[in-house]
């Protein structure tokens, strides 16, 4: 029987009234599991409502008992896991072991989150002038929201919802209409967790329920991970209206392996970055830039039988890779493995022909191109599945050139056993996160994930430090306490 799922809004499930629904498919068959009511203006409206009305009590609990919340929570998911993980591969597609990962991934966010007592201390000067005082502090900031992707159900809504929870802010989620379970799952261990009621809201939908979050007074700042033409509109239609934004764009990340590379370790490397999750990551890595041809010629022929061999099914099931989420995903990187042939580079594994792509479900098997030139659309382009480009250069500066050439910065990696070309590589590469010998350089919760370029709008990265200032703004004090009236002053004070 197909499950009706409905948004979560003050505490309280709620199926919303706009009567329009989308169907959640399970990807292993390509059989609907569930429906989903899609929001309309007025059921956000309603979700803000309710963390507009919780938000004046919650900002005032001790962030003490803020972060006793962010404990149980972090108690009642590891709790949960195995449960969370199996509603990621039933509606993602990825493998249950992938999936476990990602819960683990979230999970040190909210672990980041129980510190807030001391992330929030401010900062004090005494006597900064005679009998005057100064000091800061960090103060929330409301209503905020967050737009999550279909990739990553459970680890980007924790990327969010826990630091701009024990902030002191109340939170509305509209994940991704095609993974919305999982975050169900989230609203209702964060009610066992003690949060009250309002202070986390979830509502499905597409883009009027977005649109209706940026066009809300009453929200203050909003959080985004997907493509790179949504987050630069979320952007700027968010910050026309006054709305602090965050939106984490498209990759196209590269891994470049230097002449003096270990190709065994490189080509294990690329093959689970590579492949890993369909390739449905914005950290996966889709590019291998070669440095000469006899490296190239060594790491094609390491991948190739490798690619070839992936195992892959339904995500359940103990192998290396699952379906993509849906049949338009799954045809859309179809699309480019036909279009890198027409471009002319060289199909060395074709995916298009793996036995996973005769049964149900939106399966489709990993592809290798060499020779692929930095003009090719395959190149410029986010394909978002498992497709993996290898691009030849001469050189280190040729390879460090087509990396920063790219609109994209999300993330790169360099294979080398050179300290010294590692240290220039990292140094001058123009990307947010840089990995050397490790192929998705993903930090841990306690810094801060954002690339540079087209792939983040926003000064602010995500968790970690920059989360904390994101989801808070800065108040700053200077205290006198005058025994009698001194006069008044007509100067700019010098605090003498």
């Amino acid at each position: 029987m197909t499950r009706q799922l409905q948004h979560h809004i003050g505490g309280r499930e709620q199926p919303g009234n706009s009567a329009r629904y989308g169907d959640v498919f399970d990807p292993a068959s390509g059989q609907v599991s569930a429906r989903v009511p899609l929001a309309g203006a007025d059921d956000v409206q309603a979700a803000v409502a309710a963390a507009q009305a919780a938000f004046p009590d919650w900002a005032a609990t001790p962030p003490l008992q803020r972060a006793r919340v962010m404990f149980r929570l972090r108690s009642l998911i590891e709790r949960d896991a195995d449960a969370l993980a199996r509603t990621i591969t039933s509606e993602h597609g990825k493998t249950l072991a992938d999936a476990r990962g990602e819960v683990t991934r979230g999970l040190e966010v909210v672990e980041f989150a129980s510190g807030i007592p001391h992330l929030l201390k401010g900062e004090y000067s005494a006597q900064v002038g005679r009998g005057v005082d100064s000091w800061s502090e960090r103060a929330p900031l409301g209503v905020v929201a967050g737009v999550t992707p279909f990739n990553f159900p459970v680890m980007v809504p924790l990327w969010m919802a826990p630091v701009a929870l024990a902030c002191g802010n109340s939170f509305v989620l509209k994940p991704s209409e095609k993974v919305p379970s999982a975050a169900l799952h989230l609203a209702a261990l964060l009610q066992e967790a003690g949060l009250p009621d309002g202070v986390f809201n979830v509502v499905h939908g597409g883009r009027e329920a977005v649109d209706a979050l940026l066009d809300d007074a009453r929200v203050q700042a909003l959080s985004f991970v997907g493509s790179t033409p949504v987050a630069r509109y979320l952007y700027e239609r968010g910050s026309a209206g006054g709305k602090r934004v965050q939106a984490l764009g498209g990759a196209k990340n590269h891994a470049v392996v230097l002449a003096d590379a270990d190709i065994g370790l490189a080509a294990e490397a690329l093959l689970g970055a590579g492949y890993g999750s369909a390739g449905e990551r914005c950290m996966a890595i889709s590019v291998a830039v070669c440095v000469g041809d006899a490296p190239a010629d060594a790491l094609v022929a390491a991948l190739a039988d490798k690619v070839a061999a992936l195992r892959i099914g339904p995500g359940i099931e103990d192998l290396d890779m699952g379906p993509l989420v849906d049949a338009a995903h799954r045809d859309r990187v179809r699309g480019y493995i036909d279009l890198g042939v027409a471009e002319g580079a060289e199909l060395v594994v074709d995916g298009r022909a793996h036995a996973c792509t005769r049964g149900d479900g939106f399966f489709l098997g990993g592809s290798l191109f060499d020779r692929v030139t930095p003009a090719m659309r395959i190149h410029r382009e986010e394909i978002f599945g498992p497709v993996l480009c290898v691009v030849r250069v001469p050189d280190f500066e040729a390879a460090l050139a087509l990396v920063d050439g790219h609109e994209y910065g999300n993330g790169t990696a360099v294979f080398t056993r050179s300290g010294g070309a590692a240290r220039e590589f990292a140094r001058q590469v123009q990307a947010g996160m840089v990995g050397i010998n490790v192929p998705i350089p993903v930090p841990m919760a306690f810094h801060s994930f954002g690339g540079w370029k087209r792939s983040l709008f926003g000064p602010l990265h995500m968790h970690g430090p920059d989360g904390v200032r994101f989801y808070t703004r800065l108040k700053t004090m200077t205290a006198r306490w005058p025994e009698g009236a001194a006069g008044a002053e007509f100067t700019m004070p010098t605090m003498r």
